[in-house]
């Protein structure tokens, strides 16, 4: 990342800036400054909720007055999960009020790993919880209601009797990314919000307690300076090789998919929600190639494309955006279809 006057002499130049630059706790503002300063919108693969609310806190205002749009969380985080949720809200005949995902990250014979900026950005966030708590408060968001039957929160690991497997709750950023989605849909347009819990499948019992032992070992080392920096330095060794400095070899992409499977239910056209139980289901999918490196590329990608072709179906004013709110009506599902990033439904059980 250059200096702030190349920075400004880059924004100047294009209509859209595509952001790759983490940790974004570190690198990110710059960039998304002299965006906002100097007319160009935005795009960025952060999975980051305190740098991405920040930014809301920070240049929402002032990208609305010069109409330029800033859209975080393009990547892999949070695109599948924040489109995904719309798609099965619009796939559902009747009114969805709660969903789940699982994710499953399925690897070939070489195995599959991530780079190690993945790896700095959870260690500095999850250090820092107490900060993005302050953040949240002085943002001062209006609460979202809950409609339908609330959404149960699942336990920190449970066995999941659809996959037959182990799942825990997904540490990235889409529940955070989900919920800004519902909160702009439900104020803006008056959409009915969707709760949201999101998960990842395991495997099984020898997976938990090497996650575990290496879970609880790493909450211990986050709390300290000297802890943080044993984790940084030595990514590979304390994530059992699923973080390294070199990143994925070609191989192990190749080798690489994801699937997420969402679960939703919510109330038949005619039923109030706010009375009585559920009484339609549905099950969606997001499928695509390996999630890093060549899922996040087409989703930031065609997310672009859509900010600039479908600029007609963008939210009307400019300002600091999640996917779901600044894409829920454009093109961005049927481009990600015809790149490999597919959406489907999967069953709808009747009534």
């Amino acid at each position: 990342v250059g200096d702030a006057a190349s920075l400004a002499a880059m924004a100047r130049q294009t209509r859209l800036v595509l952001n790759c630059v983490g940790p974004y706790r570190f690198f990110g503002e710059p960039v998304v400054e002299a965006c906002v300063e100097n007319g160009a919108s935005c795009i960025d693969i952060s999975g980051e909720p305190q740098f991405l609310e920040g930014m809301y806190l920070k240049y929402n205002e002032k990208a609305a007055e010069k109409g330029v749009y800033v859209i975080g969380s393009c990547g892999f985080d949070s695109i599948p999960a924040d489109m995904g949720v719309l798609y099965t809200r619009d796939m559902l005949k009747g009114t969805l009020t709660g969903v789940e995902s699982f994710l499953m990250v399925k690897s070939g014979p070489e195995g599959a790993c991530i780079h190690d900026g993945t790896w700095k950005s959870a260690v500095y966030g999850l250090a820092d919880q107490d900060n993005l708590r302050k953040l949240r408060k002085k943002i001062g968001y209006a609460p979202v209601p809950v409609v339908g039957a609330k959404l149960k929160r699942r336990g920190l690991v449970f066995y999941n009797q659809e996959f037959k497997q182990y799942s825990i709750p997904f540490m990235g950023s889409d529940v955070s990314v989900v919920k800004r989605s519902q909160r702009y849909l439900h104020r803006e347009l008056q959409e009915t919000p969707v709760q949201y819990g999101a998960y990842v499948n395991i495997g099984g019992l020898g997976s938990v307690i090497k996650l575990m032992f290496a879970g609880i070992l790493f909450l211990l080392l986050v709390k300290f300076s000297f802890g943080r920096k044993l984790l940084i330095k030595y990514p590979e060794f304390f994530s059992a090789g699923r973080f390294t400095k070199k990143g994925p070899t070609q191989k192990q992409m190749d080798g690489t998919s994801f699937t997420m499977t969402f679960f939703g239910e919510g109330y038949s056209e005619g039923q109030d929600p706010q009375n009585g139980k559920p009484n339609v289901k549905i099950c969606t999918e997001v499928k695509g190639p390996e999630p890093g490196y060549v899922a996040t590329p087409i989703a930031m990608v065609q997310a672009g494309v859509s900010l600039l072709e479908d600029a007609a179906c963008l939210p009307k004013r400019g300002g600091v955006y999640s996917p779901g709110a600044a894409f829920s009506k454009t093109k961005l599902i049927e481009r990600l279809n015809k790149r490999g990033v597919e959406f489907s439904v999967i069953s709808k059980p009747e009534v």
